[in-house]
Parts: C-alpha cells; sequence; structure tokens
C-alpha cells in the first residue's frame, strides 16, 4: 500500500473524527485529513491548539444550557434580560445553535432554555434525557412571565411544544409558541434573520 502506516492515521483523523462533523461526507472529510497532515506546522498544530484551548475554556450554563466561558452565561447574568422583579420572558429553543441564531437576529431581548433535543420515542428521549425538569423548575420559583416555545416545525418538536405546554399551563405559567414564519419541516438554525423576526414577533398562545 503507496500510503503504509499513514492509512490508519488518515482514517482516525477522517473518518472517525473529521468525519462525525455535521456536513462533512467522507470523502471530505478525507481531503481534511490529507490537507491537515500535508500541513502539520501551519495548520495541523495551531488547530489542534485552539481545539484544546477551547475545550478547556468552553463551560455549559448551569441554569440556561447555553455555552459560554463561564457559568452563568452572560445572557442568564445580564440585568437588563429581566425586569426588576427579576421575572423575564423565556424562550425555549432545542439546541445551543438555535439559541444563537435568535440572539444573532436581535429579535428577542428575554432569556433562554435550552432543552438539548426534542422527544423522540423512537429514539428512546424522553423527558429525562433533556432539560425539562430544570425548566419547570425556573417555572416553578416564579423566574418567567411567559415561556415561548420556539421549537422546531417538525413532529418531534412539535410533539415536544404539546407536552410542554400542558405541563406549563398546570402550573400557571401563560405560554406561547412561535408562529408564522418557521416552516414545516424547517430548523431555527437555518432561518434568516427575517425570517426569525417575524416568527418572534407572531407568537400565539398555545
Amino acid at each position: 500500500m503507496v500510503l503504509g502506516d499513514l492509512e490508519p492515521l488518515l482514517k482516525l483523523l477522517g473518518r472517525k473524527l473529521l468525519g462525525r462533523l455535521p456536513g462533512v461526507g467522507p470523502r471530505s472529510a478525507r481531503r481534511l485529513a490529507l490537507e491537515l497532515i500535508q500541513n502539520k506546522d501551519s495548520l495541523m498544530r495551531p488547530l489542534a491548539h485552539a481545539l484544546t484551548q477551547t475545550a478547556d475554556a468552553v463551560r455549559e450554563c448551569d441554569t440556561c444550557g447555553n455555552l459560554d466561558t463561564q457559568s452563568p452565561c452572560r445572557v442568564c447574568q445580564s440585568p437588563n434580560r429581566a425586569d426588576e422583579n427579576g421575572m423575564t420572558v423565556l424562550c425555549v429553543v432545542e439546541n445551543v445553535s438555535d439559541l444563537w441564531a435568535l440572539e444573532r437576529s436581535g429579535s428577542f431581548k428575554g432569556r433562554y432554555h435550552v432543552l438539548g433535543g426534542t422527544l423522540s420515542a423512537l429514539d428512546g428521549r424522553g423527558p429525562d434525557q433533556l432539560r425539562v425538569g430544570s425548566l419547570l423548575e425556573r417555572v416553578r420559583r416564579g423566574e418567567a412571565k411567559e415561556v415561548i416555545l420556539a421549537l422546531s416545525a417538525t413532529v418531534d418538536g412539535q410533539t415536544t411544544s404539546h407536552y410542554l405546554a400542558e405541563r406549563l399551563r398546570e402550573m400557571g405559567a401563560d405560554v406561547s409558541a412561535v408562529a408564522q414564519g418557521v416552516p414545516v419541516g424547517g430548523s431555527l438554525e437555518y432561518l434568516d434573520d427575517g425570517t426569525l423576526l417575524a416568527a418572534m414577533n407572531a407568537r400565539r398562545s398555545v
């Protein structure tokens, strides 16, 4: 074999690591791995150093599940996100990427709660596998004056929204959901800023 002992390294770096990244197929992963190996000093070593630094610095917010270099995160600590009584509008999203998309759009000025996914019977993902308990606890403590369910318009997303709406209404919470602007089957992460703004402004009671 031409590559010799290099082949297992290419497979490890490409298929088993880079190939696990979203949007990176087997061939792209192999090309990326080869590019890194060919440029060890200018690409691979700096990248490895940056990844190590980032892994050591990033923390998950104990309050909302956002990613930051501190916990609670900057959004949770910001006094501008709550009223004088400490109450806020709480936006529930599936993943951190959805939170960042809403922040980028500037369409929401409250605080967030990251579920970490959606309910899925097929995948064996129930409320205990998500951050549902901590969401209910935040509402129980009186932290939120309204809860916006900003979940994807997929079957699992809508199932999760209905489940959360029922639980939250039982606690006396005001619950709304993003409305027009979010297409069926769409994910917040891939929507443009204008669509996100329209969806947030057109939220409805559920």
